[in-house]
This record gives C-alpha cells, sequence and structure tokens, in this order.
C-alpha cells in the first residue's frame, strides 16, 4: 500500500510541577524551602529514516503523545526531565499544521530532525521563590503544558527530474531503459500507481534522479483520477521532462496532450510553470509519429526545443539525457518553506504560527466577560491554586499584563463574572 497524505495528532509532554517542601534551619522559623523544580517534558521529534517508503505507519497509528517530566521533590531535588519521543518518517516528508495551513517542517534528507510540538517546561518549587524579605515561600509552579496539534503529513518525492504526461504515452518505459528501475509497465491506464524512482547517468560522468510518477488527466487539478496524488510529487522536481505520444495511438492529438498538460499543472501550483520543462516526442517508431511531430511544432514557439525519442528502440536517448543533464546545472531547487532558525546541525525548527497577543477580552450575551490567549492560559495553567501565595501571584500577573485595565475599559464593574478556560471569578476593582 502507498500512502502519501495522512492526518495525525501529537501532543507533547507538560513539564512537572515544581513543589513546596521545607527543611528545618536555625534562623527561619517555617524552615527553609526545599521544594524542587519539575523536569521538562518530552518534545515530539520527526526524524528522517531513509528506509521507509511510505507513510502507510501512520494509517494505522495516528496519536502520538509524549511523556511527562516528573514533578519536583523535597530535599530541593528536581524531577527528572522525560525523554523525547521520536518518530520516523520517509524522506520528502512535509508537515503542516491542519488549523493554520502552515508549513512546520519539510525533510528531506537522512537522519534530519525536527521538533513538531515543543515540552513544558517544569514549574519552579518553592526554592526558586525565596528572597529575604520572604525567606519561605510557600509558592510554586505547575508545570507548563506541552505543545498539542493536527498535523498533516504528506510525501513528496525527492527527484530532479519528474516525467510527466498523459497515462500510456511510456514514461515507466522510458524510466526502464535509463535506468535500473523497473516500474510496472503494461498497456492499459494507470499502470503507475506510485511514484517510482530511478537513477540515471548521463553518459558523461553526470547522474541525475528522474521520477516516473502517476499519469495524468483533465481535471486532476481538482482531484480527478489520481489527481493530486501525481501532483504533490511533481513541486519537488527541478526540471519537467513532458513526454507525449506523438504517434497519437490512443487517439488523442499530441497538441491537445500538451495544452492539456500544462493547464493541468497551472491550475494546481502556478510555480510548477516555472520549472524548466523539456517535451520528449515518444513513440516514433510507430506510424504517423513523424507526420504529427511535423504538425506539433508548428503550433508550439520555435525556440522550444523537442527531443523525438522511442523508448522501446532507445533511438535518441543520448542527447535527450545530455539536454537533462545540461539544464539541471542552470536550474536552482524550488524551496517548499522558509527555514525560520537552526539549532544544531541535525535539528531544524520552522517557521510556527504567528504570535497571538498576549489575551483577548470577549464579552458574551449574558454579560460574561470572556479572556482567552496562549499566553494568559500557559500562565494560568501553571498557577498552583491550592496556595494562597500563587494565587496572588497569579493576580499581579495578570494586572503587570495590563487584564485589568483592559477590563475596566470595556466596561467591567465590581461582581461582574470573568472566565478565563472553565474557570470563573468575580472581577474587583
Amino acid at each position: 500500500m502507498f500512502v502519501d497524505q495522512v492526518k495525525i495528532y501529537v501532543k507533547a509532554g507538560n513539564g512537572g510541577d515544581g513543589m513546596v517542601a521545607f527543611r528545618r534551619e536555625k534562623f527561619v522559623p517555617n524552615g527553609g524551602p526545599a521544594g524542587g523544580d519539575g523536569g521538562k517534558g518530552a518534545d515530539v521529534v520527526f526524524v528522517v529514516d531513509e528506509g521507509l517508503r511510505t507513510l502507510v505507519d501512520f494509517r494505522f497509528k495516528r496519536i502520538f503523545k509524549a511523556e511527562h517530566g516528573e514533578h519536583g521533590m523535597s530535599k530541593s531535588m528536581h524531577g527528572r526531565g522525560a525523554e523525547d519521543l521520536v518518530v520516523k518518517v520517509p524522506q520528502g516528508t512535509i508537515v503542516k499544521d491542519i488549523d493554520t495551513g502552515e508549513i512546520i517542517a519539510d525533510l528531506v534528507a537522512h537522519g534530519q530532525r525536527a521538533v513538531i510540538a515543543k515540552a513544558g517546561r517544569g514549574g519552579r518549587g518553592n526554592k526558586r521563590f525565596a528572597t529575604p524579605a520572604n525567606p519561605a515561600p510557600e509558592l510554586s509552579e505547575n508545570g507548563e503544558p506541552g505543545q498539542e496539534r493536527n498535523v498533516q503529513l504528506e510525501l513528496k518525492v525527492l527527484a530532479d527530474v519528474g516525467l510527466v504526461g498523459f497515462p500510456s504515452v511510456g514514461k515507466s518505459t522510458l524510466l526502464s531503459v535509463v535506468s535500473a528501475a523497473r516500474p510496472k509497465i503494461a498497456a492499459y491506464h494507470f499502470t503507475t500507481i506510485v511514484p517510482n524512482l530511478g537513477m540515471v547517468d548521463a553518459g558523461d560522468g553526470r547522474s541525475f534522479v528522474m521520477a516516473d510518477l502517476p499519469g495524468l488527466i483533465e481535471g486532476a487539478s481538482q482531484g480527478v483520477g489520481l489527481g493530486h496524488q501525481f501532483l504533490r510529487h511533481i513541486e519537488r522536481t527541478r526540471v519537467i521532462v513532458h513526454v507525449i505520444d506523438m504517434s497519437g495511438s490512443e487517439g488523442r492529438v499530441p497538441y491537445e496532450d500538451y495544452m492539456a498538460i500544462n493547464n493541468e499543472l497551472e491550475q494546481y501550483n502556478l510555480r510548477l510553470m516555472e520549472r524548466p520543462q523539456i517535451i520528449v516526442a515518444n513513440k516514433m517508431d510507430m506510424p504517423d509519429a513523424e507526420e504529427n511531430l511535423k504538425e506539433f511544432k508548428t503550433k508550439i514557439a520555435e525556440d522550444i526545443p523537442v527531443f523525438p525519442i522511442s523508448a522501446v528502440t532507445k533511438t535518441g536517448l543520448r542527447e535527450l539525457l545530455l539536454a537533462i543533464a545540461d539544464k539541471l546545472e542552470t536550474t536552482p531547487e524550488f524551496p517548499l518553506n522558509e527555514i525560520l532558525e537552526q539549532e544544531d546541525e541535525d535539528t531544524v525548527l520552522y517557521k510556527y504560527v504567528a504570535e497571538e497577543p498576549d489575551f483577548e477580552i470577549t464579552r458574551e450575551p449574558d454579560g460574561t466577560f470572556v479572556l482567552s490567549g496562549a499566553k494568559i492560559e500557559r500562565l494560568f495553567t501553571m498557577t498552583n491554586f491550592e496556595r494562597d501565595a500563587s494565587i496572588s501571584r497569579f493576580a499581579r500577573q495578570l494586572r503587570a499584563m495590563g487584564v485589568d485595565e483592559a477590563l475596566r475599559k470595556r466596561g467591567a464593574k465590581d461582581g461582574d463574572i470573568v472566565r478565563l478556560l472553565d474557570y470563573e471569578f468575580e472581577f474587583m476593582d
């Protein structure tokens, strides 16, 4: 089974809670603070494994949850951090955030790593909050929640050259005679239902990877036939080799085939038309091919080269392969996303969702004020509401963020209800 697109859920580990604990000290009435910090949770990390070819394993497991960090302990002992959850993916995997549509990672090299969901840090124990004015605080933090997200994995094959064209124009035969690849070949449509890769030797010391991709039909850009299953793979290729059955053996007109395929490429992604395209007139050993080629050339621009070949008789292949190698030398790669930062050689972090404001205030029909926002919700989750000192600290944090003033501007008065996540409290001016 070839699987090249799947949706999964990933959840990084929460940080462990900090602890409130004390040890006896002669000059401190309540004893010295001795609560340790919680350990960091585990990240969800995707790693490229060149031994994998499809995303089929993700059809059977779609939920990945990393471990939480250990809670802090007494005697100032820190909780243990959790080991990262490592998920192996094939080369060419693109990871997208389903909710935002943004690319998280583009994984192309063996061993390349990307943090898909970041773990929460451990909460601080009361030892961290000791001050000369308050040498024995009853204050600690809960662990920070780990990031969770719904992501879509897409596999786009890694090839320098992509063969495009209608079904049965001879793409698989061409790949089989110019490389060691052995794609399934038969005289019926959609013989190729999965991408096939082959290493091609141009004959002069240069080589490149060629992909025989599922055949296109009209409407593919809207998902008809194999549709996007083909088109997503062509996005990585640097040079497009457009194979046309110049004999018209299927009853089609070569020029109309040429225009139809290019229309599908353009409808799917305008940037595909930026890639250089080499036209291959295949099946030149068959009747009517020469006459059709002459007519075809009258309908295209004079500066567009056309390479007549016969994949079956292996004629015209050397000139074609040298032309492809020449074109690759002058064609840059087409990046699919923008790298934001790189921590080291193995770990790459990609651009995440743009930062949201610290908080937002909305109002419901019953008059309740609703606070929301990633930062304020994180602070709330990390607050230990079993301790009065922690509650007072949370109130100070809200005031420092400008929440109190913002609520006043929205018309909040004493006794009004304010909701944050599933909790409600009264506003006090």
